[in-house]
């Protein structure tokens, strides 16, 4: 496969207070990219941000490289954030970035990479959560040189390509950590809250087929409030806003912005990408220490279901933690909150070390 490796620059404007090398970002354009669906793309950007260098072995194995991936309509941006950078990436911690290579990818269709709002609308290749691993594994070994994993982890959208990671490439790392995730197909609410999603933005008029010349706002506004009652904690919600006049000034504020920030072809894409998500038959393959961790007052995957309970039987080196609900925990946002859950890394870490 040829490739084109744009060499890594500098990020500025970006807040870093943490103590912690530069980030420096890039894009890599991959050639005839080929999808699940059978579909092809001539070139496909992925752009990517990383952290420290990478350091081989005597034999040329890659053993400081972290890939952390992240969630729904998200960016690898947004892993530099003090609550999670600044937790992880710093001096002494414990993905210090003078010691490991960390690598913080945007999934296709999201953040930097190509996506539909790039010019082809629905005309888009309709990839899925493999052809999105599969784009991250080949811009770490063919883009950026790297042929080994210290850890693979990931948050939420990100948890879930964790498990396919070791299902795909059992061999490729030493340690995986989905964060906010259930290891089985998206069915039952949490599917029905992505057709809700998407039908909201298909059926207003505006959206026309994807070819509209101004944003569906009435399907966006809908999908971003199921969007919230998807991923909020009702005690932190309860906590910040304790009256009606506050939720109304809240809901005012809040939705209009983000539904006028957010493409609405871009958004159909991230939710249908996770349509043929299911690791659950291949768990047996996984070889590395897994650690999957959820909270307890993630509305995504609820813990009265008991599947992570259930499935991480079958994963031979896995373990399955439950974070109690707490005044500390944010409902599916706890997957970006090391704070809560460093000490599980730590002892994964231990754990995987050679």
């Amino acid at each position: 496969m040829l490739k084109t490796l744009i060499p890594g620059l500098i990020l500025s404007g970006l807040v870093q207070a943490a103590n912690y090398p530069a980030p420096a970002e890039g894009d890599w354009i991959v050639k005839d990219f080929h999808f699940v669906s059978g579909e092809t793309m001539q070139e496909l950007r992925l752009h990517y941000i990383t952290i420290g260098k990478p350091e081989r072995d005597s034999r040329g194995v890659v053993r400081n490289a972290v890939l952390i991936m992240h969630g729904t309509g998200g960016s690898g941006r947004g892993f530099l954030s003090e609550g999670f950078g600044g937790q992880l990436f710093g001096p002494g911690q414990l993905l210090d970035g003078m010691k490991h290579y960390i690598i913080l990818p945007d999934a296709i269709g999201c953040g930097k990479s190509g996506k539909p709002s790039d010019g082809l609308h629905m005309r888009f290749p309709k990839f899925t959560y493999d052809d999105m691993v599969r784009a991250d594994y080949l811009l770490l070994t063919e883009g950026l040189g790297v042929n080994h994993a210290r850890l693979v982890m990931g948050t939420s959208m990100g948890a879930m390509h964790t498990w396919v990671w070791g299902e795909m490439y059992p061999d490729f790392m030493d340690a995986l950590m989905p964060l906010g995730s259930n290891p089985v197909e998206i069915a039952g609410r949490n599917r029905m809250i992505r057709k809700m999603i998407i039908d909201s933005i298909e059926q207003d008029p505006d959206w026309n087929g994807g070819e509209y010349t101004k944003p569906p706002i009435h399907g966006l506004m809908c999908a971003q409030y199921l969007l919230s009652i998807m991923t909020s904690s009702p005690l932190q919600l309860q906590k910040l806003y304790p009256t009606r006049e506050s939720v109304d000034a809240m809901v005012e504020r809040t939705f209009p912005a983000r539904a006028a920030n957010t493409d609405a072809n871009d958004m159909i894409y991230a939710y249908e990408s996770s349509r043929f998500y299911n690791p659950e038959p291949n768990l047996d393959k996984i070889k590395a220490p897994l650690y999957a961790i959820n909270s307890a007052d993630d509305m995504v995957n609820p813990p009265e279901l008991g599947i992570s309970e259930r499935e991480i039987k079958k994963v031979k080196r896995g373990r399955f933690i439950l974070i109690p609900i707490s005044d500390q925990t944010r409902g599916h946002g706890t997957h970006s909150m090391p704070s809560i859950w460093g000490k599980y890394l730590a002892e994964l870490l231990e754990e995987s070390k050679h």
